[in-house]
């Protein structure tokens, strides 16, 4: 089974598309792990609003096996992730920080996904498998 770095359902609590006209930058909350998440979607792919709820995943293959994704060939008859997901990007871990000073430790990944950015914040000790410069897959699907 590919593992499943995050995957939780996340509600949308915030929207600012005042940036880019096909990009709107979402603030978001995830309803079992408790992770805060923001968020850069192409809204014109995938109409998003406040107050929708998701199911995010983030997994290092899009495969069932965990075998790496060599392309991405729509003939191709090997069952994904993808097709049981609404929308997907592909992006790299770029940076990872930790704050353990105060009363509640926190920890945040970075992801880029070719320009699109992501950023998920919350408690290390479901934060620490990651690794930077992994590349990952973000997949989400519509509750």
């Amino acid at each position: 089974m590919a593992q499943l770095y995050f995957d939780d359902v996340i509600k949308v609590h915030e929207i600012d598309d005042k940036k880019y006209d096909k990009v709107s930058r979402i603030k978001a909350q995830s309803e079992e792990l408790d992770m805060s998440l923001v968020l850069d979607v192409n809204t014109e792919i995938y109409p998003i609003c406040v107050k929708d709820r998701f199911r995010m995943v983030l997994s290092k293959s899009l495969y069932p096996d965990g075998s790496a994704v060599t392309e991405l060939n729509p003939q191709d008859q090997k069952k994904s992730l993808a097709d049981k997901f609404e929308y997907v990007m592909h992006g790299l871990l770029y940076k990872m920080s930790e704050d353990t000073s105060g009363r509640d430790p926190s920890a945040e990944v970075y992801i880029s996904f070719g320009g699109l950015q992501m950023m998920l914040k919350g408690n290390p000790t479901k934060i620490g498998k990651y690794n930077v410069d992994e590349k990952l897959f973000l997949l989400m699907r519509r509750l």
